[in-house]
């Protein structure tokens, strides 16, 4: 019987053993992506689009970049953005980014200071405003 146990114990000891190597080569994984979609973000160039090119509408515009994926809709009158509607947005921590929507209508205008803490995600919904607009340039 006490042979039956260790062998039971050694397989046992055997799987976990196996789960956390493979565990550990896959958070590795992760974490690779990770912060090789940050490292492109901070490289990424927002394109400040001419408002006045804008046709009057509303466009929708998306941007992906893991682990963020906004999506949003835009409406532009007179020459004007009037109005930023965030759909859908992915993100860790950077839910505050949202406020720079407020910035472009604002100063009408993507180059905009990123949100303090929300870095990431601020550049990804301004990307996906560029796209946006982009879509609304005859």
């Amino acid at each position: 019987m006490k042979k039956r146990k260790k062998k039971i114990l050694m397989i046992v000891l055997l799987i976990i053993a196996v789960v956390v190597v493979v565990g550990g080569f896959i958070l590795n994984n992760i974490i690779n992506k990770l912060n090789t979609g940050l490292e492109e973000l901070m490289a990424l160039e927002i394109e400040n689009v001419n408002i006045s090119e804008v046709t009057d509408g509303t466009y929708s515009g998306a941007y992906k970049q893991f682990p963020i994926d906004v999506e949003v809709t835009v409406t532009v009158e007179s020459g004007e953005i009037q109005d930023i509607k965030i759909n859908k947005h992915i993100n860790g921590k950077g839910k505050d980014a949202e406020a720079i929507t407020k910035d472009v209508i604002s100063q009408q205008t993507l180059k905009v200071d990123a949100v303090t803490g929300a870095t990431y995600s601020s550049i990804v919904i301004l990307k996906a405003i560029e796209k946006a607009l982009s879509n609304g340039i005859q």
